[in-house]
């Protein structure tokens, strides 16, 4: 989606001056490009007023297709939800003055996870590979980046 956000754009000195939304509603294919991404928000400032927060963290609108409202799911269980509510958030576009016909709602999972709400949990090394990993780094001249790596390794599967 487009940020609302507007960056002033400045060309060669004889070219063109003004917001990148300028330049892009200029152009007829970006123009509509700008208006899609522009309903997209509008609908998903909808969506998540219309349901519950656990839900609307969830829920995320993908697209808008020949009148239906294209919703992506991170889960099952909540594409299920969803699905239920469909009619009813139909009806909620509606009234809002939405040209929407129906719902549909994909998963998509994983999707949506950032990097920092995963955790990655080291493997332990088992007594085997701690030997031949230690037997290699003592093998190794002092100051060596592989062998600082190798006791930092060492170090961390101790823990």
């Amino acid at each position: 989606m487009l940020r609302q956000k507007t960056h002033a754009f400045h060309a060669t000195p004889g070219g063109l001056r003004g917001s990148l939304t300028e330049h892009l509603a200029a152009s007829d294919s970006f123009a509509r490009l700008a208006d899609q991404a522009e309903r997209l928000r509008r609908l998903q400032t909808l969506l998540d007023a219309m349901l519950p927060v656990s839900l609307a963290v969830a829920a995320h609108v993908a697209n808008l297709k020949r009148g239906k409202v294209v919703i992506h799911a991170d889960s099952g269980a909540v594409a299920v939800k969803l699905r239920q509510l469909g009619p009813r958030l139909a009806a909620g576009f509606v009234q809002q003055g939405q040209e929407v016909s129906g719902i549909e709602v994909r998963v998509q999972p994983g999707g949506r996870i950032s990097p920092a709400s995963r955790k990655i949990q080291p493997k332990k090394l088992g007594i085997q590979p701690k030997r031949s990993l230690t037997s290699l780094s003592a093998g190794l001249p002092e100051g060596s980046p592989l062998k600082a790596a190798l006791e930092r390794l060492l170090a961390s599967a101790t823990k």
